[in-house]
């Protein structure tokens, strides 16, 4: 019978290929922990506050010129639809519409102008939990940052089909957005909309009134409950209409 052979692995190999299963387990577990860190920030970023989460984006500039600063704010957009007409339109799209317009017709009388946006956008993380509160905090810490002479907020009403009329509102407290807002609604009647009995409007919950510090309104150009306003609020003619008035009111409330 032969005798059986036993390989002697010198101390050095041995040492060598523990070595290498060593490493091998550490590569491992550090791939472990590697992903599961990954997945916890991936889900603290996801569920986090829009507070504690920076929002990366700046207005706007559409115009650089030599009289005051003015922020137009289109609102809504994205995710957020606002109003729906009776025949489908949505507001953020007519709130954008009129909001280019004013911004042309500003920027060809001097004025510097920032947007909020310029395309159908909302001013938030599409991830974000209480989106709606977080874009319009971003819109606020956004105006403030350029500090502007005023801000004009566009936007659609809805409520009967037979309900009608642009109205502009302003802060209760705010001695500036009560002139301002009677000024707009009275040339806005004049270039516009002759036959709208309704007056400028004091509002104390709306979130943009409450927290923008500058002159701010928020002009509601119409009713898209309303067939033939609706039809008006999509018609270039008409938006125009609007647009003047609404800078004729800005013009006098800055400078007559």
């Amino acid at each position: 019978m032969k005798e059986k052979r036993h390989t002697i692995v010198p101390k050095r190999m041995r040492e060598s290929v523990m070595s290498k299963e060593k490493i091998e387990q550490t590569k491992k577990a550090a791939m472990v922990f590697f992903f599961a860190v990954a997945a916890f920030l991936s889900a603290w970023y996801k569920f986090a506050s829009p507070l504690e989460k920076p929002f990366h984006k700046t207005l706007n500039q559409t115009a650089k010129g030599t009289k005051a600063t003015i922020v137009i704010d289109p609102g809504h957009g994205g995710f957020d639809p606002g109003k729906v007409g009776a025949n489908q339109t949505l507001e953020k799209d007519v709130n954008l519409a009129i909001s280019e317009k004013l911004n042309q017709k500003l920027a060809a009388s001097g004025y510097t102008v920032y947007m909020t946006r310029v395309s159908d956008e909302a001013l938030c993380r599409g991830d974000e939990s209480s989106k709606k509160r977080a874009d319009m905090q971003n819109r606020v810490t956004l105006i403030e940052e350029k500090k502007p002479d005023l801000v004009v907020s566009i936007h659609q009403n809805s409520f009967s089909a037979s309900t009608k009329g642009a109205q502009v509102f302003y802060h209760k407290s705010s001695e500036k957005g009560k002139r301002l807002a009677g000024i707009l609604q009275q040339s806005i009647k004049e270039k516009a909309d002759k036959e709208n009995h309704r007056v400028e409007k004091a509002n104390a919950s709306y979130y943009m009134l409450r927290k923008v510090s500058c002159p701010i309104v928020i002009v509601e150009c119409g009713f898209l409950s309303n067939p033939d306003e609706e039809r008006l609020l999509n018609d270039e003619k008409y938006q125009k209409k609007m647009v003047e008035g609404i800078a004729e009111g800005i013009e006098n409330f800055l400078y007559k």
